[in-house]
């Protein structure tokens, strides 16, 4: 049985692959939304969601933990006293993943991650 395997790893080294999460979720959670690959979509959503759950509460050991992963301190404070308050009654889900046409030029399924508006 092939019980808790991990991530997908999208063709790409460990490193790239934190890096490009990264930047995908500052882009994320600047925009509200972006249209990528399947698969980036739901790597990208198991990476955001604990950082929205951890602006939920605003102190300083949590944007400090949170300046780990991003790290532009206005993003950090727009997550903290925005995104994160506008979320405290949900237990959770605050993305979500619409699938769209497939790319014309490889066939890639290709879908829209956003943050649910509450």
């Amino acid at each position: 049985m092939y019980h808790r395997m991990g991530q997908r790893k999208l063709g790409r080294t460990s490193s790239h692959r934190i890096a490009l999460m990264r930047n995908q979720a500052v882009s994320l959670l600047t925009h509200g939304a972006i249209v990528t690959t399947l698969a980036k979509c739901k790597e990208l959503r198991r990476f955001v969601e604990p950082l929205i759950t951890l602006a939920k509460e605003d102190n300083l050991a949590r944007r400090r933990r949170a300046k780990r992963d991003i790290q532009d301190w206005g993003l950090i404070n727009h997550l903290f006293t925005e995104i994160g308050p506008r979320y405290l009654t949900r237990p959770g889900g605050y993305t979500r993943i619409v699938r769209l046409p497939e790319r014309t030029r490889d066939a890639a399924p290709i879908a829209r991650i956003e943050l649910v508006e509450e």
